[in-house]
């Protein structure tokens, strides 16, 4: 019959204390990814310790597809460093370089205003309406390192879904059907 009819018969074959034991081991390997990212989050000080780079803004340094890893503390942030942030009505964090910091001095708080290195102008069109510059609140970290083209995973999986569901059914089968 070939690999498809073994599949279906395999699953036929599956029985109920068989397949609680697998659903439990899949919900074990969930739940053990959400402690992780819970546990980096924590450890880094961001809300998203690891990002993809989707655009090419930030080459040469950083290219599409690049993962970068988080941090954020509570020192100051430095014109220089590149930072991920988040600005009011869009949805997908930004990765820039800190171009300029405006301190206050009655406050001590920093603005800052960004620009991507292979951007012609600086950020300011980025920002909300109105918006001239960056909050501490915007910030989600700095970078501190990454890991090039693992992101483009991500990236295709975004851009074309189908592959995702074909990604997600097949593991499934890979589950339900292995045997102990």
């Amino acid at each position: 019959m070939g690999w498809i009819g073994d599949t279906v018969d395999s699953i036929k074959s599956i029985q109920i204390r068989q397949l609680l034991t697998q659903a439990i081991s899949l919900g074990m390997i969930v739940t053990s990814a959400l402690i992780i990212w819970k546990a980096l989050m924590c450890v880094t000080g961001s809300e998203s310790p690891v990002v993809v780079v989707l655009s090419g803004s930030m080459e040469p340094g950083f290219k599409r597809g690049d993962i970068l890893f988080l941090h954020m503390s509570k020192d100051p942030i430095r014109a220089g460093e590149i930072v991920v942030f988040n600005v009011d009505g869009r949805d997908i964090p930004i990765v820039h370089r800190v171009i300029k910091v405006h301190e206050r001095e009655n406050t001590g708080e920093v603005d800052v205003l960004t620009k991507g290195d292979n951007n012609y102008g600086d950020d300011r069109l980025l920002y909300a309406e109105g918006q001239q510059w960056l909050h501490r609140h915007h910030i989600m970290g700095r970078a501190v390192g990454f890991l090039p083209y693992v992101g483009w995973v991500t990236i295709i999986m975004t851009e074309k879904p189908i592959i995702k569901y074909i990604l997600i059914g097949a593991l499934g089968l890979l589950v339900i059907t292995s045997k102990d």
